[in-house]
């Protein structure tokens, strides 16, 4: 007996080892869970040239320990004093001070300023750094011959606060765009790092580094979901705000998906793992996020071109200064050059390099958070654009399962009574219509009574024994073959429901009939609500649907759609979004199969809402392609938009957030290029006759402002009510 228990002892060691080397085997093929950090760098931000790799915390120490330097540089620098009418603090030696912490400015301070020139000098896309660099290498190289002999004013005193300004300006840019990347971090966070593995009759915690599809893992109460799975053991409520933007909870039970990240109830449940790293949905949604960020929109594409035109300008605007200077101060080069390195540093593109990318990820991270799951910018931008959302209905306005739309009792019978009878009789049977009977009573808090002699009538129904009752639940072809008599009150109701699509099932008692239940593809509770909001904004709402022309005028005269497409194949559902998009009108007279509606505007931008799989060749054609209930597979190619849940009314959500992000661009780009018109002329001296002088140091606060005023206008984004 001791060997048999030695023997079975060392059995389960082996497959305790054969379950760790597999999970190691497997922490090498998924990595860290973590999937984000491969999408955590701040996208593309070319304009801004090499700075954009840096951690705002070197700028951070930078610009403090600049600010330090600057100090005695100001103190003991004459030409200041000069200016000020002040005299400041004298003793031999003291005129090299502003000389050496100038020269210690520059290199410790500027020099990142020179790196990101030389990057954009060899990529042949010359920028704000290269404006930058080109300020202060003037300034610089004109100070230092100053204090080596030439005649003239230096200005140490100028560079020093020059580049300690920018460095302010950077590091408050660069902290603003790390918020928004944060966002992803913090999703990632969500995620534990351990899970408690099912092995047996017990359970052990390993890495979440290590689960492999097909584990199954324990997830507590108050837990967080670590993988993506198939519930197979316990009930709870879950809440999935992370995906979905919804506070509510969602129950779960056996056959239910849970998301990872997903924090459970007060119940336990025991999840069978579909999904590890990257290709979870919260992996998914992070390289959604970092994706969109990472692209490119219209108005990101015209403030590029519009900083690199800026850079030619200034550089023309600082050739014309100095001529025009040195024609009418030809004995002054000290001003002359003033002027040159003041024309320079206001034209620094900072603010309009920041207007664009910071608005565009605040907006895809805002959007990431409440459920609208960016994968392109220029989706995003043209949605404002959008005039007509054409909806999918199966899966889109409808929840694509069946449900009891109506139920119809015989005299002498309630409601309540019909339907208790029927879930009874279906209780055990796994039918669609079964399921929906049961649930309906479910939702409805009926009591059931207990059944027996369960019997499945193929093609037909079900039958079963109630209370010493044999009870039959059955299609309408059960009637026929049995010539049961039906009550004139359910043979009108059969006739109503049965042209507006429904399924219709009978309750059978021997030969009496005692009711009638009509299932339909249930609605969604909030489409009325979206379908509503879409029109109260003026935009027009049309539905398509493979289903028969009463299935589809039933549902649009439910939610108040006047264009329906109906019996529309799966090959045409791109024809329909071609037809609204075309020039030439659409009258009246044309009759086909698949169209209904009036006379359209010419010219429509089409939105299509869709479930994602066969709606993929409509998603693309569409001027925005809208997947909707993403539910655990995020990453629909086809569309340009991913709402993750199957709420409609985030359709209304995405052109909100469309609309306030174009306004927040246009006011930022506003902003950036008006103060650059209004800076460059001004910094250039054509209002010195009326004793308006901007100096490069007042030039290079008006510039650091202008950035602030754009930081900040972009996080006021933040505010967006979408509801």
């Amino acid at each position: 007996m001791q060997h048999d228990q030695n023997t079975t002892h060392d059995h389960t060691t082996h497959e305790h080892a054969d379950h760790s080397a597999h999970h190691d085997h497997s922490a090498h093929d998924h990595g860290d869970h973590s999937a984000h950090d491969d999408h955590s760098a701040h996208g593309d931000h070319s304009a801004h040239g090499d700075h954009s790799a840096h951690d705002p915390a070197i700028f951070r120490r930078k610009f403090w320990l600049s600010l330090v330097l600057t100090i005695p540089t100001l103190v003991f620098s004459e030409g200041l004093q000069d200016i000020l009418g002040l005299s400041g603090p004298r003793f031999p030696g003291s005129q090299f001070i502003p000389a050496l912490f100038g020269l210690a400015i520059f290199v410790y301070g500027g020099l990142v300023f020179l790196k990101g020139a030389v990057t954009e000098l060899r990529a042949k896309q010359p920028g704000m750094m290269t404006l930058i660099s080109l300020a202060i290498v003037v300034a610089f190289g004109y100070s230092a011959a100053v204090t080596l002999g030439l005649p003239g004013m230096d200005f140490w005193w100028e560079l020093a606060t020059l580049i300690t300004i920018m460095l302010l300006g950077h590091w408050i840019e660069m902290s603003a765009v790390m918020g928004a990347q944060d966002a992803l971090g913090e999703l990632a966070k969500l995620l534990p790092d351990e899970a408690d593995l099912v092995h047996g009759d017990h359970t052990m915690a390993v890495p979440v580094a290590q689960l492999v599809v097909g584990d199954l893992v324990l997830v507590r109460p108050g837990a967080a979901v670590p993988v993506d799975g198939d519930v197979v053991e316990g009930e709870s409520d879950v809440n999935e705000a992370l995906l979905t933007g919804e506070s509510a909870p969602v129950p779960k039970k056996p056959g239910a998906i849970v998301i990872a990240g997903a924090v459970n109830g007060s119940g336990a449940l025991t999840i069978r793992v579909t999904k590890t790293g990257g290709e979870t949905a919260l992996a998914g949604i992070m390289k959604l996020v970092a994706d969109a960020q990472s692209s490119k929109s219209t108005a990101q594409l015209l403030a590029d071109r519009a900083a690199a035109l800026l850079f030619y300008v200034a550089l023309g605007a600082a050739i014309v200064t100095l001529i025009a200077w040195m024609l009418i101060a030809p004995d002054e080069p000290a001003f002359v050059l003033e002027r040159v390195v003041s024309v320079l540093v206001i034209a620094c593109p900072h603010a309009l390099g920041l207007a664009i990318p910071l608005v565009s990820q605040i907006s895809t991270a805002i959007g990431a958070r409440n459920g609208i799951l960016v994968k392109n910018r220029l989706a995003l931008e043209e949605a404002r654009t959008i005039d007509v959302v054409l909806f999918d209905k199966t899966g889109t306005l409808t929840t694509g399962t069946q449900g009891v739309v109506a139920i119809v009792p015989a005299e002498g019978i309630d409601e309540a009574e019909v339907l208790s009878l029927a879930a009874a009789v279906e209780g055990r049977s796994e039918h669609a219509i079964a399921r929906a009977i049961v649930a309906e009573a479910k939702a409805r808090k009926v009591r059931v009574p207990r059944s027996k002699a369960f019997t499945s009538l193929a093609g037909r129904g079900a039958t079963a024994t109630v209370a010493d009752r044999e009870l039959t639940v059955a299609s309408q072809r059960v009637v026929t073959e049995h010539g049961l008599e039906l009550p004139t009150a359910l043979v009108n109701a059969t006739r109503d429901h049965a042209s507006e699509g429904a399924t219709i099932v009978y309750l059978i008692d021997g030969d009496t009939v005692l009711g009638m239940l009509a299932l339909a593809d249930t609605i969604r509770p909030e489409s009325s609500e979206a379908v509503a909001e879409l029109k109260r904004r003026g935009v027009r709402v049309a539905m398509l649907t493979g289903d028969s022309r009463e299935v589809a005028d039933w549902v649009a005269g439910q939610l108040g759609i006047d264009e329906v497409f109906a019996e529309v194949l799966p090959g045409q559902k791109s024809e329909v979004v071609e037809k609204l998009q075309r020039v030439e009108s659409l009258r009246r007279t044309e009759r086909r199969p698949w169209t209904r509606g009036g006379t359209r505007r010419s010219g429509s931008r089409v939105a299509m809402v869709g479930d994602g799989v066969n709606d993929a060749p409509a998603l693309a054609r569409a001027d925005v392609g809208i997947a909707i209930g993403a539910g655990t597979d995020v990453a629909i190619e086809s569309a340009g938009i991913v709402l993750a849940s199957s709420d409609p009314r985030g359709v209304a959500a995405t052109l909100t957030l469309s609309r306030a992000t174009w306004r927040k661009e246009l006011q930022n780009l506003f902003w950036a290029t008006g103060y650059n018109a209004i800076g460059i002329p001004l910094a250039a001296g054509v209002l010195f006759g009326a004793g308006i002088l901007l100096p490069p140091a007042l030039a290079a606060v008006f510039m650091s402002v202008s950035t602030i005023v754009v930081a900040l206008n972009a996080q006021l984004l933040r505010l967006l009510k979408f509801r």
